[in-house]
C-alpha cells in the first residue's frame, strides 16, 4: 500500500520472514494486514530470487481467494493449512481477474515467481516451517 504524500520509494519495508519449503530457504515479505494483503505484489517488475510474499490470512474457516488485477509478474500462489502442508499449487497470470481459490481450508498463502514451485520439486502436501502466528485478531477460536 502507498502511504499518502510518500514516494513509492519512501514507503515503509515489509517485515521479512525466512521459510524454509521443502529443502529450500525463501525470505517472503509478511503480508499480514487488511491493506498489505490488498495490495500484495501489484506494481512490481521483479522478485529476488527465491523470494516472495507469504499471506497470513486468519482462520481456516473462511474462503480466501486470490487475483492478479495490477500485478505485473507471472506468479504461482501455494495455498498452506494450519498445519503447514501446501494443498495446492496454482499459476497465476498478471492483471487477470480471474479468482485463485484453495480447494479446502487455508491460514496462509505464499506468492512466488511462475514456476518456483515446479522448478525446485515443491508439490502439494511440501511442509512450510517458519510460519509466524495468525496476528491474535484472526487466529481460530
Amino acid at each position: 500500500m502507498l502511504l499518502p504524500g510518500l514516494p513509492a520509494a519512501a514507503q515503509p519495508p515489509l517485515a521479512m520472514v525466512s521459510l524454509e519449503v521443502g529443502e529450500h530457504t525463501v525470505h517472503a515479505e509478511l503480508a499480514d494486514t487488511p491493506d498489505r494483503m490488498r495490495e500484495g505484489l501489484m506494481g512490481r517488475t521483479h522478485l529476488a530470487a527465491d523470494s516472495g510474499m507469504l499471506f497470513m490470512l486468519g482462520p481456516p474457516d473462511d474462503l480466501y481467494c486470490f487475483w492478479m488485477k495490477n500485478t505485473l509478474l507471472p506468479l504461482s500462489i501455494a495455498f498452506i493449512d494450519e498445519h503447514g502442508r501446501i494443498v495446492s499449487i496454482q499459476d497465476m497470470q498478471p492483471l487477470s481477474l480471474a479468482p485463485h481459490c484453495p480447494p479446502s481450508a487455508i491460514t496462509t498463502a505464499l506468492e512466488m515467481d511462475q514456476g518456483w514451485f515446479a522448478r525446485s520439486g515443491i508439490g502439494v502436501g511440501a511442509a512450510v516451517r517458519g510460519i509466524p502466528p495468525l496476528p491474535a485478531a484472526r487466529r481460530p477460536n
